[in-house]
């Protein structure tokens, strides 16, 4: 497989350069963390500039583009220091786009031309987070209208966005009867609190408890029952957009940290000069390389129809762990700078944490593969 960019691609490329050395400051996204606050002004201006209608359907005003492609772009945006969710509407529209109504993507479109999130996920309970099965938020028929009782957690975006795509369960089926909801955020019975976080600042995290929360038939996501073919969907997309986003966070990481040891100089010499700072930049750069062969692999399998339900469990689980280290060396490689709030370098190590237990943990990511990996060899 050859991955060097198309002509297109790197002509893509090079245009999210130019739009972030003209629209996206070192300050304007450290103002952004300290507020804790998504950073709109710069999604509107991706929206505008065509890069937040990457990936979205031609039918809604979008540019089609293939999954190599979206990160590609993903992983640039964050190389060059631009925030996490960039983007991220792409496996929300994923899901959307398989099965929602017109009605629901419309909602969605309004949400993303404006900048905003097209929903928040509603997926982990305070029981259930790896172990979706045991969520507990209910639904029932009562007068003709569909009732929803129950709390989420861990929620993202979900006082900033118009929906949140809810997973509830008819406890009255003996099957596991799962279905999800586009259930309204300003819907009477739905409170919203906040959650406070070591990072994922730009990326607000909220408690989320439905009493008595009416929707209608024309809310349902997909068919009833049938959430959890949804939901998979969706985490594979996920898992593989989360693994794009902290090889580009690694790769900040990594250029600011070298950038770094060729300029800091300490008894006499660059820090650069030193074979333990060398080392750390080789096993870097190394981790970096095996971290877009995955990101990439697994997006050219996505595109050519092979299933990635194990490569992308794989390829986030890597990459997750990968990342983390050397966004952690790099800081180290900055020193006690690389542990202020000027530095990026310390907002990137907050924020990598989360990938090894978002979308995911690595636990989870291995009993996945694991499982996937034994049932292709067979007996």
């Amino acid at each position: 497989m050859d991955f060097r960019p198309t002509e297109e691609q790197e002509l893509l490329l090079e245009s999210v350069r130019e739009f972030m050395a003209q629209e996206c400051s070192d300050e304007y996204m450290r103002r952004c963390d300290e507020e804790g606050r998504p950073p709109y002004e710069l999604f509107k201006k991706m929206v505008d500039a065509g890069f937040g209608l990457l990936g979205c359907p031609e039918s809604v005003g979008g540019t089609p583009v293939d999954t190599l492609t979206l990160m590609l772009v993903k992983e640039e945006f964050l190389r060059l220091g631009g925030p996490m969710q960039c983007l991220t509407n792409i496996f929300h529209l994923d899901m959307m786009e398989a099965y929602g109504t017109a009605e629901q993507m419309e909602a969605c479109m309004k949400e993303i031309r404006d900048g905003r999130m097209a929903f928040c996920s509603g997926f982990s309970e305070p029981q259930a987070g790896s172990d979706s099965h045991a969520i507990l938020t209910s639904y029932e028929r009562r007068g003709g209208k569909i009732v929803i009782n129950g709390h989420k957690t861990f929620i993202s975006s979900a006082a900033l966005t118009s929906h949140m795509s809810c997973l509830a369960r008819d406890f009255s089926r003996e099957d596991e009867a799962f279905t999800m909801f586009f259930v309204p955020m300003d819907a009477p019975g739905v409170t919203i609190k906040p959650l406070h976080k070591l990072g994922w600042h730009m990326n607000p995290t909220y408690e989320v408890y439905l009493e008595n929360v009416e929707v209608e038939d024309k809310d349902i996501i997909g068919t009833e029952g049938g959430a959890f073919k949804q939901l998979m969907k969706n985490y594979e997309v996920e898992r593989l957009m989360m693994a794009a986003t902290i090889l580009g966070m690694a790769e900040c990481a990594y250029e600011d940290s070298a950038r770094y040891a060729n300029q800091r100089v300490q008894f006499g010499k660059p820090i650069g000069s030193k074979q333990l700072i060398q080392e750390k930049i080789v096993r870097m750069k190394i981790k970096i390389m095996n971290m877009k062969n995955l990101v990439y692999q697994c997006a050219w399998e996505k595109d050519n129809g092979i299933s990635i339900r194990n490569s992308s469990a794989l390829c986030k689980l890597y990459c997750a762990q990968a990342g983390n280290e050397v966004i952690d060396d790099a800081l180290q490689i900055m020193g006690g700078l690389g542990y202020t709030d000027d530095c990026r370098i310390s907002r990137l190590w907050r924020d990598a944490r989360n990938y090894r237990i978002g979308g995911g943990t690595d636990e989870i990511m291995i009993h996945i593969a694991g499982r996937g990996l034994l049932k292709e060899i067979g007996v």
